[in-house]
């Protein structure tokens, strides 16, 4: 990936925008702003609250640190410290899709992980001889899990495994290296008589 522009794409097909997250705070607000434009309108027309009016909200306000006890303020700021933490940290990190870059020169190419997961998966079926079934195979940003439930009486090796795995990850040149790991689980001799 050379170009720049290359570059925006590929991040563009690999990130999320965090447009679900903006949304629901725009709309938190507006709702927010409305209740509070309508109680000032309803207490200027002289008509009562609908909840609280404003000069009673700014009297409890101003009155909160006296008259509540401070449990109750300290756990209200803790929640609402909480939830700011949240948007913070919603606003910095990056959302992330579930999918991978393969190196192709000056190319991009965005590859879907349950694609990554389903070839990987066929690739060990066919070198173990163990039904496509049997073998499951889920792929993260960072790792690769392999579970493959073998018949009672094959023998299979987990190293055998994990070197089909990986050398079959290479073929793949993903970008970013993952980290592979492989779980062989095998029926209890009981289960197969039945």
């Amino acid at each position: 990936m050379s170009t720049p522009a290359l570059r925006r794409v590929v991040r563009r097909e690999t990130h999320s925008p965090r447009t679900v997250a903006m949304f629901v705070a725009v709309v938190l607000l507006i709702l927010a702003l409305a209740y509070v434009a309508l109680e000032i309108v309803l207490s200027l027309a002289a008509q009562p609250a609908l909840l609280v009016g404003p000069a009673a909200a700014a009297g409890w306000l101003v009155g909160l640190p006296t008259a509540q006890p401070a449990g109750l303020v300290i756990a209200g700021s803790v929640v609402l410290a909480l939830i700011g933490l949240v948007f913070v940290f919603l606003a910095i990190t990056p959302g992330r899709l579930s999918k991978h870059t393969l190196e192709a020169g000056d190319r991009a190419v965005v590859v879907d992980n349950g694609v990554i997961a389903s070839a990987l998966a066929q690739h060990l079926s066919e070198e173990t001889g163990i039904a496509r079934d049997a073998i499951t195979v889920g792929v993260g940003h960072r790792s690769v899990d392999v579970t493959v439930r073998p018949g009672a009486g094959v023998p299979l090796e987990q190293s055998e495994v994990l070197s089909l795995a990986e050398s079959e990850l290479q073929t793949y040149r993903l970008t970013r290296s993952i980290r592979t790991r492989v779980r062989i689980e095998r029926a209890n001799e009981k289960d197969a008589d039945l």
